[in-house]
């Protein structure tokens, strides 16, 4: 830190073993098509995550600039990222800002990121509805004690792996989050999730997130990226797959409309946390497109956790639900997290899930799309 700016710099990096063996080898989606399913059991550096930040001139003035690699999908589109966004703060309630950014479409984008009670991968529901990373501008603040909004107007849903080149020119992509904290007007660090700071009195939030985006084939990330949003449907298709529908059938654009309402009890080291999802795909447009109905899906998550051992030892068990007109996909999942310094920076986790018809996944995280049966990983994660 100096007279003219301060720059700190992090590091966050797991090593992953992952045992997909026993998922079945293939699944049959609701069309009829049969897809493999590839049984992977490896291990790997799975994310590096190197980001700098501070302020520059003037402490109104801050960035946050990153680099992140992910080693599972090497070679391929989105496997090394630089980004980033700059900020200007006018006081607490009023701030702007532009860059790569999270879509605040649920509560798992607010930025709580690496604080999640498994390491890296969110439960399917989350990962089916939400938004991604892309590129634009955005208001945020603490609008009264305790209420935080957050207002973003993008490029599209995910632009991580996508060129310029293959964005529309609509910005049509606009996201809206407001969360309240009514109790102690906080929800622990970074508002993560699960109770590690024992919270002495109960702690609450509810939040509430709406996007609207106009998506384009084109400007969809690759199957494999590493934030893959690929808008599909409930039994893990991509919408703009070709006869998908009907033969000679082809969807270019659709319309992207989510909602979420989420809420979060915190106390003495137990919590409990849930987050309601709602989805609307319409408008689509395409080569013979005109006979296809909208489409609304629904599903939930539910969290709960407990420090066995305060500062070191946590456990949780977690379930989320799928639910839509082209089948339905769910989760059961339970996980233990291990702090063996007995502070947060290092910590072992291990993680079982049992899936039902997955309808989402791709290689960064642990479950696949079509996945059905029991997948196992463990991780080592710094976060320095």
């Amino acid at each position: 830190e100096g007279k003219e700016g301060q720059i700190y710099f992090r590091i966050l990096a797991y090593v992953r073993y992952l045992n997909q063996k026993g998922l079945d080898p293939s699944y049959t989606d609701y069309f009829g098509a049969t897809h493999s399913v590839k049984q992977r059991q490896d291990i790997e550096v799975n994310k590096v995550f190197f980001p700098f930040y501070g302020w520059f001139l003037t402490p109104k003035f801050t960035y946050y600039l990153w680099a992140w690699t992910n080693n599972a999908i090497m070679g391929q589109g989105g496997s090394v990222i630089l980004g980033g966004h700059v900020d200007y703060h006018w006081n607490k309630q009023f701030n702007l800002g532009l860059g790569i950014n999270a879509l605040p479409t649920t509560r798992s984008t607010e930025g709580q990121f690496p604080y999640w009670l498994g390491v890296d991968d969110r439960l399917t529901s989350d990962e089916f509805f939400r938004g991604s990373y892309t590129t634009g501008a955005y208001l945020y603040g603490e609008a009264v004690e305790g209420v935080n909004y957050k207002v973003m107007v993008g490029n599209n849903l995910n632009q991580v792996g996508v060129n310029s080149a293959r964005l529309d020119n609509g910005m049509s992509t606009q996201s809206f989050m407001i969360n309240w904290m009514p109790t102690t007007k906080e929800f622990g660090y970074f508002g993560g999730y699960g109770d590690y700071e024992e919270h002495q009195k109960v702690a609450t939030r509810v939040g509430a997130h709406f996007t609207h985006s106009r998506e384009d084939k084109e400007s969809q990330p690759g199957e494999d990226g590493i934030e893959n949003t690929q808008v599909r449907l409930t039994d893990g298709s991509i919408v703009f797959t070709p006869d998908l529908f009907a033969p000679g059938v082809a969807v270019r654009r659709v319309t992207y409309e989510m909602a979420s309402a989420d809420f979060g009890v915190k106390y003495k080291g137990f919590s409990l946390e849930g987050e309601y999802f709602w989805r609307w795909l319409s408008n689509f447009t395409g080569t013979n497109t005109q006979g296809i109905a909208d489409i609304k899906d629904h599903g939930y998550q539910i969290q709960s956790s407990a420090m066995v051992i305060p500062k070191t030892l946590q456990v949780y068990l977690s379930g989320a639900e799928i639910l839509g007109r082209y089948g339905d996909g769910s989760e059961i999942r339970a996980g233990l997290n291990w702090w063996f310094e007995k502070t947060r920076g290092l910590r072992f986790n291990a993680e079982w899930l049992h899936l039902k018809h997955s309808p989402v996944g791709y290689t960064a995280v642990p479950y696949p799309v079509g996945g059905n049966g029991d997948v196992f990983h463990t991780n080592l994660e710094m976060n320095f």
